[in-house]
């Protein structure tokens, strides 16, 4: 375990210099994925440091006794031993602990897709409130939210939205959202008050850097048509909506919210890039350990992960076997207590592995 630490101090002392170079310096983009690896290990020293600085201490008390005919000595480093001997365990597993080793994409930010599934109408409409759901979490953490595309339904339905969430550890914090999500209640469009289980789909996938996707030009195929709105409605004059199909994936993306072709264009790279990125992480995982697919961030959309049942006024993680009869206040946002369950459970999972 000390082995582990002095390289992760070791690391540290690395990215100082490294960011302190010109250039690192002169790049932005990889001063700040250096800068989140710095500050994620920041965040940890501190614990393993003490734990260091107990470890050592333990052992200079005993070399002491070994060494030392004093009684007086030997009386304190014996104190010292029974102190440190009482810490050091605590300490230890807090460290093993820290030392799980993280996903580097968790301190990314994260790009959402939600989409209606199965329910018709009523399942835009718990799409919708999905998104109300995650962009009150979102606002309450102190993140942003870049809308890159839109495609909305009827009476406030959403068919699919695909929006980028900025912020420290946004992908490690969400990443737990990905799969279909299920809810029971009575639709607004149902007047027989007959209760319906409608569902939306919910993938959470990292953003991609450039230097970690690079994308051939000659593997893309770049359609540019006019924007329209629900039900065919026209809403622009101009071919500003952009269709990007990445040929040897079969990748298909598509953007029209914006009035400029260009910006559009730019957004839609920026979803090419995630899905990519995403693809090469799951290719990665797969050839690293089988088990990591059982775990609770796999991300993997076409598991039913969570129920919202109205009548009941429940919510019920399937994961983890988590109910919380709180129903308004998630809806509202208040997803934290969720997302904290899923992350323990996803810990000790990653512990077992490593012991």
């Amino acid at each position: 375990m000390l082995d582990k630490i002095n390289s992760i101090i070791d690391r540290y002392q690395e990215l100082e210099q490294l960011m302190a170079s010109p250039e690192i310096a002169s790049n932005p983009k990889e001063m700040e994925t250096l800068g989140r690896e710095y500050n994620q290990i920041g965040k940890i020293l501190p614990e393993l440091k003490k734990y260091k600085e107990a470890k050592q201490s333990l052992e200079e008390a005993k070399s002491i006794i070994k060494a030392e005919t004093d009684p007086e000595l030997m009386a304190l480093a014996q104190e010292e031993i029974n102190e440190l001997e009482e810490q050091v365990p605590a300490l230890e597993e807090q460290v093993k602990i820290l030392l799980v080793p993280r996903d580097p994409a968790d301190m990314k930010n994260a790009m959402l897709e939600i989409r209606a599934g199965t329910g018709g109408i009523e399942a835009g409409i718990f799409a919708a409130d999905l998104y109300k759901m995650y962009t009150a979490f979102i606002e309450s953490k102190g993140w942003s939210v870049e809308i890159l595309n839109t495609s909305a339904g009827e009476i406030g339905a959403i068919k699919e939205i695909i929006f980028m969430v900025n912020g420290e550890d946004a992908f490690g914090t969400l990443k737990y959202e990905s799969g279909v999500h299920r809810v029971q209640r009575v639709p607004q469009t149902e007047s027989q008050g007959r209760i319906h289980t409608s569902a939306a789909s919910v993938a959470v996938l990292p953003e991609a850097d450039d230097i970690e996707i690079d994308i051939e030009q000659n593997d893309l195929r770049i359609d540019v048509y006019r924007s329209s709105g629900p039900g065919g409605q026209s809403v622009n004059t101009t071919d500003s909506a952009v269709r990007i199909v990445h040929e040897p994936t079969g990748i298909t993306v598509t953007c029209q919210d914006e009035k400029s072709q260009h910006k559009n264009k730019a957004k839609a790279m920026k979803v090419l890039k995630s899905r990519l990125y995403e693809v090469k992480r799951a290719e990665k995982e797969a050839e690293e350990s089988a088990s990591r697919k059982s775990m609770v961030g796999t991300g993997d959309r076409s598991a039913k992960i969570r129920t919202y049942n109205y009548p009941q006024g429940r919510v019920t993680d399937h994961r983890i076997n988590l109910t919380l009869y709180k129903l308004d206040e998630i809806l509202h946002g208040n997803i934290q207590e969720l997302i904290d369950a899923l992350a323990v459970a996803e810990l000790n999972q990653r512990i077992k592995e490593e012991s």
